[in-house]
């Protein structure tokens, strides 16, 4: 898919009235993406999978809106941004990938005037996550989404709520604060999240310390290779003899990544954004950086070919690439990708211990 027939899609969509047509459109798109996908893969089929993402998300948000002011809400009272986190945030979406999101409004100007708000945006969240649902997005398991009160705050209790976590990083709260870190504007005010963001980096910048409870969490999916430098498959059920690509090297990839980039103070939230940045800042050397730049691309080509499946209407993977896909060639290429990726958890964990003891 050439650069303007991508262009060509997104205005199809700003031009949608309704979300059965957005759906057609997302099904459309789905099909000729996985007919490339499954000749080859690129960085740049990657980012437009994302570009598209991003025009049907941006455009549920708008149709959701209209349906507001349609129903008697009218428009949104204070400015507010939809954030995504997760894979969306990061800019590493697939084909079917799942809601992660969250919705920060800005604070009343008067007290009396909360309550109405937060219903404003109680009402929007629903229409929104309705909307993603007829699209074909199943919501996220662990509930990261805006119609949970925790991820649907405005500014202040958002800050407040990061800062708690923050000075009390129990395993839990420490899961939530990575979560933020990967945080995107995808409609609305992005100033509201990049005050977050400056407030959560400045907190480590000068509380060092919890990048200790960073690192517990960062490491706790570790990269599935054996000693011998064997994968390490899946025993049991029916994905017996496959290959868990998205937690034993894509997750471990993108949470070492980030918490160097946490460490270096690099905001951005894309892990190749991350790495570009640590390497012209000098954090890593460029020999490094590439390597792992390699080895992420072949995660996300791989987490590209795992089997899918439309469920009761949403896109859905279990994310594992099935024993018949596991190739001597493949074999080969996903072992390079794993070394790569071990070194990368050895090398996190002595800088950040490093600089830990340094305090």
């Amino acid at each position: 898919m050439n650069h303007l027939s991508v262009e060509k899609v997104l205005e199809r969509i700003n031009q949608t009235e309704g979300f059965d047509e957005l759906r057609s459109i997302r099904d459309q798109v789905h099909e000729m993406f996985q007919e490339h996908l499954l000749l080859s893969y690129s960085p740049e089929l990657q980012e437009q999978i994302n570009d598209i993402h991003d025009g049907l998300i941006k455009h549920a948000i708008f149709l959701s809106e209209k349906q507001m002011v349609g129903h008697g809400w009218g428009l949104p009272p204070v400015p507010y941004a939809f954030m995504l986190f997760g894979s969306g945030g990061r800019k590493e979406q697939t084909l079917w990938s799942d809601q992660d999101n969250g919705c920060i409004f800005a604070d009343p100007v008067l007290k009396e005037d909360r309550l109405r708000i937060e219903e404003y945006f109680e009402k929007l969240s629903s229409y929104i996550l309705n909307g993603l649902d007829m699209l074909g997005y199943p919501p996220c398991q662990g509930e990261v989404v805006s119609s949970n009160k925790q991820w649907r705050k405005p500014y202040s209790e958002y800050e407040s709520m990061m800062l708690e976590w923050l000075q009390e990083p129990v395993w839990e709260n420490v899961r939530y604060v990575l979560i933020m870190v990967d945080m995107r504007c995808v409609y609305g005010e992005a100033s509201l999240i990049a005050g977050l963001k400056k407030q959560l980096f400045e907190y480590v910048r000068q509380h060092p310390a919890i990048l200790q409870a960073l690192l517990s969490n960062t490491l706790h999916h570790p990269i599935s290779l054996g000693f011998f430098g064997q994968l390490i498959t899946e025993r049991y059920g029916e994905d017996a003899g496959g290959f868990d690509i998205k937690y034993g090297a894509y997750i471990p990839i993108v949470n070492g990544v980030r918490l160097l980039a946490i460490q270096a103070g690099v905001w951005e939230s894309s892990t190749l954004e991350r790495l570009d940045h640590l390497i012209t800042g000098g954090r890593i050397t460029i020999e490094a950086g590439h390597e792992w730049i390699d080895a992420f691309h072949i995660a996300l080509k791989l987490r590209n070919r795992t089997p899918s499946q439309i469920e009761d209407g949403l896109y859905t993977t279990r994310g594992k690439l099935v024993a018949g896909q596991l190739t001597k060639e493949l074999r080969q290429e996903l072992k390079a990708c794993l070394r790569a990726g071990a070194f990368l958890q050895k090398y996190v964990r002595k800088v950040v211990e490093e600089q830990i003891g340094k305090k």
